[in-house]
């Protein structure tokens, strides 16, 4: 394994919320959390400087939620229910250089929808959206700003599989089917130009499984590594990162990526986690009590990511050390044991606030940031489980 050396301190978007931002007079900051009931197909919408619910979306059934990057729809994956369905957060930030304008209406269910067989995978490039549907093997593709205006662009894979795509401008990045048997995971990543022709060989990426984005990188995980994905004046460019020899035995599945600092934050194995720098090309094992639950990133303070695990602890990991510095006890255990899908806690960051769902006790934690304490909690009907937010701060004019 390489040196543990520090995370490369590239700096990248800044958010709009982010300290230094210039002081309004009429400057606000809003934040809506959005929280998806396990049982019932429901999205629940908090409003969280009032602490509670201020509206409830029925959907087609229980969903897995996405934000997208502009922070102004949440993508609804119905998997059982073959749909993807979205939401207005009612929230607009203009980015004017120096400060934001922010807009608030109402949240809102949009009236249209993306049919298709059991959708899986969603990944938001610069605002193009790409939704994968595994039963039928494509890929269905549009921009944010056009959902419910125009019908998405279909890109087929080949076959069936449990696959992922993501738009590039002009080109689409789509996972290659096992040719033997479609059931197992793809073997690789096809780089298709704007008729949907093939760019290229195959990008080997056996058991493909899993991608995050960290600034102008976006990381695939395989069997053997890493697929590191950068634009180019031409197309995508594709290189390979192999795990180090000297980590154990294992892979990622599950990737996220650093805001503020470019890295990534993988599962390897049930009680570890892994730290990767992708240009000093380090991994850096993170070992947990017990089975972790749930991980996220923070994009308002990018030297932590917090940890939920399956004692009901929550930790605080420092991705410049690679050490955790703090555990808050929080909830009752959650076994991992069971279905994949039982309910379980999950973890957002809402400016100042950590937000931990808690679907046995109905309700949402909530944690100040900052201090690392509790600082109360939100009662949801239900089994709150699937959270995303949406807001941050800007100048009503």
């Amino acid at each position: 394994m390489k040196p543990s050396a520090p995370i490369s301190h590239a700096i990248l978007l800044a958010g709009m919320s982010l300290p230094g931002t210039a002081a309004y007079a009429d400057e606000i900051s809003v934040w809506r959390a959005f929280v998806a009931d396990q049982a019932q197909g429901t999205v629940s919408v908090i409003d969280l400087e009032a602490g509670e619910v201020v509206d409830t979306f029925a959907l087609n059934g229980p969903a897995s939620l996405y934000v997208t990057s502009s922070a102004q729809r949440v993508f609804a994956v119905q998997g059982n229910a073959n749909i993807v369905q979205a939401i207005d957060t009612g929230i607009a930030i203009d980015d004017h250089g120096d400060h934001g304008d922010i807009e608030i209406t109402d949240p809102a269910l949009l009236d249209t929808a993306i049919e298709g067989e059991y959708p899986v995978h969603f990944v938001d490039h610069h605002g193009q959206i790409a939704l994968f549907f595994d039963n039928e093997g494509v890929a269905k593709i549009i921009d944010e700003s056009d959902f419910g205006a125009t019908e998405p662009r279909i890109v087929p894979s080949g076959a069936p599989h449990h696959g992922v795509a993501a738009a590039y401008g002009d080109y689409t990045l789509i996972t290659e089917p096992h040719p033997e048997d479609p059931s197992n995971l793809p073997v690789g990543i096809n780089v298709l130009d704007a008729d949907d022709r093939q760019v290229g060989d195959t990008h080997a990426c056996p058991g493909l499984h899993g991608e995050a984005s960290s600034g102008n990188l976006l990381a695939i995980a395989c069997d053997t590594g890493l697929l590191l994905v950068t634009d180019s004046a031409d197309d995508p460019q594709i290189t390979h990162l192999p795990y180090d020899e000297a980590l154990p035995e294992g892979k990622s599945s599950t990737l996220l990526g650093g805001v503020g600092i470019q890295y990534f934050l993988g599962n390897y194995g049930a009680d570890r986690l892994v730290l990767i720098d992708p240009h000093q090309e380090s991994f850096r094992l993170v070992d947990l009590p017990t089975r972790r639950v749930h991980f996220a990133v923070d994009s308002v303070r990018p030297q932590f990511a917090y940890i939920f695990t399956e004692d009901g602890n929550l930790h605080r990991l420092n991705t410049l050390s690679g050490e955790i510095s703090a555990t808050l006890e929080l909830t009752g255990p959650y076994s991992m044991d069971g279905h994949w899908s039982d309910p379980r806690p999950r973890i957002a960051v809402a400016g100042d606030e950590i937000l931990v769902t808690d679907p046995n006790a109905s309700q949402i934690h909530r944690i100040d940031a900052v201090a690392f304490e509790p600082s109360g909690t939100i009662a949801v009907d239900g089994l709150p489980m699937g959270i995303v937010v949406a807001g941050g701060s800007g100048a009503v004019h």
